[in-house]
């Protein structure tokens, strides 16, 4: 049974994954602050995502590009002109909605719809705002966070944050292209932040104006990109095994003539079955060779690829490009790994057991040091285990409340392996090690404690 949003937003505040951003000032609408243990997860992700996919491939090299370029990036790419979506409000309350969000709410399928075919579509339905006020006139909305470069807030001055990572990879292809010497097929990948003003943000991290993705633009010729799309639509699939997500709730949705970009032949949404209903986790898309023929057309930089072995053979390359969303990854992740079960305690009776099942790479924890007592020799020979542990695996250290209450405190975070010290250990040299998943506990001499992690780690 899959958890509720309302048990994984819980679990997340109180254990340190994810807290409300500002909360002390009343929070800002829908803004969210990692915390100790939710870093450690985003950034697991982000390091295996880039162990994969860049360092493990001689294909693919990374940038870390600026968050605020010039505007004429995003006049070229269409996005000041097309980057929208369709907007109401409420003419009581003047809340603002996602006209295609409420459609959708009331049963309409927006899939491939114009903004004009939405319009009739409301009015067709006598659409209502969610308080059931009537609401204004659709319009569109540009998407774009806009803001200001030096003191004066003047037309000239005004710039954007970038609402894609992807627009940086094309316009550094050239730089890029030159000093790494890539032949074709090659990708530039990019790990950053994005922004976009959402009209109605929502479903915790799902949805934010401030989000995180991890993205490669592979650059390869025409008649190759099916091959390509194929391979890559194969790779992101195994990349969601490999990180826990339940296979049973996630599809693969091909986008319709209609629903998809005008430059895109081919987009593909792996989606997931989420708490609050199946939604898009990664992206893939075939965008031919649109970017780079609109920034070379735009700026007047020759953005031809020419063979190393055939001055003769020059083109534009094509683009396949697949995106992972870096938050959303973290609350499928959370999801598919929570699980509530009945445990049994030291009485012989049960209770119940909150346990997160993450993979043991991508725990945030991975070890507990869990000495029995407070009191010396003891506290001191759990601390030297420590120093041992902590420069190989990520570790707690965790002396409050009993033993079982401890535990319980490791499960829900995920943490594998909890190490326990008891006063045995002072004279046998012996350590209990519990498995998180089994509850399994095995007498490991204090010396082979080390070994008998990494060989469970596969480090």
């Amino acid at each position: 049974m899959m958890t509720t949003m309302d048990e994984l937003i819980s679990l997340a505040k109180q254990r340190g994954f994810i807290f409300p951003g500002s909360e002390i000032y009343g929070g800002l609408a829908n803004a969210w602050d990692y915390g100790p243990l939710g870093i450690e997860l985003k950034n697991n992700i982000k390091q295996a995502w880039w162990q994969r996919f860049v360092h493990e491939r001689q294909d693919i090299v990374g940038i870390d590009a600026a968050l605020i370029m010039n505007p004429k990036v995003w006049e070229a790419s269409g996005h000041l002109a097309n980057f929208t979506d369709p907007l109401v409000e409420d003419k009581v309350t003047h809340e603002r909605f996602r006209l295609d969000h409420l459609l959708e709410e009331n049963g309409v399928d927006v899939t491939g719809m114009s903004f004009e075919e939405m319009r009739g579509a409301a009015t067709i339905a006598k659409l209502k705002s969610p308080a059931g006020n009537e609401l204004a006139e659709a319009k569109v909305f540009n998407l774009m966070l806009k803001t200001f470069l030096g003191p004066a807030e003047a037309q000239a001055n005004t710039v954007y944050l970038r609402p894609e990572t992807a627009q940086a990879m094309f316009v550094n292809f050239k730089q890029v292209l030159a000093t790494t010497r890539r032949r074709i097929p090659f990708g530039i990948a990019q790990i950053g932040k994005a922004f976009r003003n959402e009209i109605t943000p929502g479903n915790f991290i799902f949805r934010t104006r401030e989000f995180e993705q991890m993205e490669i633009e592979y650059f390869v010729r025409e008649e190759d990109w099916q091959t390509q799309f194929e391979a890559w639509l194969s790779a992101m699939q195994q990349w969601l095994k490999d990180i826990g997500i339940d296979e049973k709730n996630v599809h693969v949705r091909e986008h319709g003539e209609k629903e998809r970009a005008h430059y895109s032949t081919r987009t593909v949404d792996m989606e997931y079955d989420f708490p609050f209903g199946r939604k898009e986790l990664y992206g893939l898309s075939y965008r031919g060779d649109y970017d780079l023929k609109a920034h070379m057309q735009a700026s007047g930089e020759d953005m031809h690829y020419t063979s190393p072995d055939n001055p003769d053979d020059k083109f534009v390359p094509h683009v396949i490009e697949p995106t992972w969303g870096v938050d959303r990854t973290v609350l499928a992740v959370l999801a598919s790994a929570y699980h509530e079960e009945e445990a049994p305690t030291a009485d012989g009776k049960t209770e119940k057991r909150v346990v997160l099942r993450f993979p043991y790479w991508l725990a945030p924890v991975k070890v507990a040091v869990l000495p029995l007592s407070k009191k010396e020799p003891l506290q001191t020979l759990a601390a030297d285990i420590l120093k041992t542990v902590a420069p190989h695996f990520v570790c707690d250290y965790d002396e409050t409340q009993s033993i079982g209450k401890r535990y319980r405190r490791q499960d829900e975070i995920g943490t594998p392996f909890c190490v326990t010290v008891d006063f045995d250990s002072l004279d046998d040299q012996q350590v209990t090690v519990r498995n998180r998943d089994t509850m399994q506990q095995d007498r490991v001499p204090i010396s082979e404690l080390l070994p008998y992690l990494k060989e469970r780690f596969n480090v």
